[in-house]
């Protein structure tokens, strides 16, 4: 009789002891992974913010061994404006448009590749040398609007923009990213302020 409660108390503590890890398991819509996406141009502040999200998500970015599958993944994008050849240029009152030659038109285009191909090159590098899971992306067009519109089709959780600290007349003529992006972008933003020395 004694022996038979004791098995039953001990068959009742085992069920107790698996019911959490049961429970942990099915637990819907729990993961730990997270796509943070970077905005980078040619200036230094976007070079900072790269270094500061490396520095301090390197944790959660790291490509050690099985990290893989739970760790998050930093997606570097790089945004060249849209070179429009078709605009005319009146030689005077009367006068005829002219127009660039496809060569020059050309020469621009792979200028725009070219210096493309080199910043996603330099951030990759940054990326690898602190073992960071990453990829790069090169879109077209204004980039402002093009990042918003990555992050929504990519399900974003964080969006990185550095601030270039343009002043309030420069900020009112050509507009800010990193404004646009804080008042338009699907997900949370974290806007890197670099020290005074890149600013100035």
């Amino acid at each position: 009789m004694a022996e038979d409660q004791a098995t039953a108390a001990m068959e009742t503590s085992k069920v107790e002891e698996k019911q959490p890890e049961t429970k942990e398991a099915e637990a819907p819509g729990v993961t730990t992974t997270k796509r943070i996406m970077l905005a980078i141009d040619e200036s230094d502040s976007s070079f900072y913010a790269l270094q500061w999200v490396i520095d301090h998500f390197s944790t959660l970015l790291m490509t050690t061994e099985g990290a893989e599958a739970e760790g998050g993944l930093l997606t570097v994008v790089h945004v060249q404006p849209t070179f429009h050849h078709f605009a005319p240029f009146p030689a005077g009152p009367g006068a005829t448009a002219v127009y660039p030659p496809s060569l020059m038109i050309e020469s621009v285009k792979k200028t725009q590749q070219e210096t493309s191909a080199a910043l996603v090159l330099r951030a990759l590098q940054m990326c690898r040398a602190k073992q960071i899971r990453s990829e790069t992306l090169v879109f077209e067009g204004k980039a402002k609007e093009i990042i918003c519109q990555a992050v929504e089709q990519m399900h974003v959780d964080l969006l990185v923009v550095g601030s270039r600290g343009l002043g309030k007349i420069r900020r009112a003529l050509i507009g800010s990213v990193s404004d646009y992006c804080a008042h338009h972008a699907n997900c949370p933003i974290l806007i890197v302020k670099p020290p005074k020395e890149i600013t100035s």
